[in-house]
């Protein structure tokens, strides 16, 4: 196992210094799965919950966490990304709602964080307008399934 960048030689933890490194384009995906009943998904479809268009909030909100990462993950350098698409599917075997997170950038560090930051957000906002008449939805599967940038080069997930 490789050395954790955000340790220093004592272990404390450091926000790492990128002053050095070239800048380049960066894009992240990443998805995220909200299980549901079958009637919730329902709901979502014909846009008929009490609290609104779930999807439209839930981009909404996706966008918003991506550009405030920073903020939320103490460690993560604010970037200046230049694209953050929060895009979704409707399955009903399991019923489901697959999220679909991209963020892109160009500067000298990745944005593989965002990416997973609106997946997370997205579908925590989801589980919110929806809870009120399904306490059993649940989030899975957060995580990072593509890269590409910097010096690290392509990333995919294998499926």
């Amino acid at each position: 196992m490789g050395k954790l960048s955000h340790l220093d030689d004592t272990g404390a933890a450091r926000m790492v210094d990128i002053s050095g490194k070239e800048a380049s384009k960066r894009v992240a995906i990443a998805t995220a799965t909200v299980l549901v009943n079958a009637g919730t998904l329902e709901t979502v479809r014909t846009h008929a919950a009490r609290k609104g268009d779930v999807l439209g909030v839930a981009r909404v909100a996706g966008i918003t966490g991506a550009k405030k990462t920073p903020d939320l993950i103490p460690l993560c350098h604010p970037i200046s990304l230049t694209s953050v698409e929060v895009d979704f599917t409707l399955d009903d075997e399991p019923p489901s709602i697959g999220i679909r997170a991209r963020a892109e950038s160009t500067g000298p560090t990745g944005v593989e964080m965002e990416a997973m930051t609106a997946a997370a957000i997205a579908a925590l906002t989801i589980y919110d307008m929806v809870k009120s008449s399904d306490r059993s939805a649940e989030i899975r599967q957060v995580g990072l399934v593509y890269k590409d940038g910097g010096k690290s080069g392509v990333y995919e997930r294998r499926q």
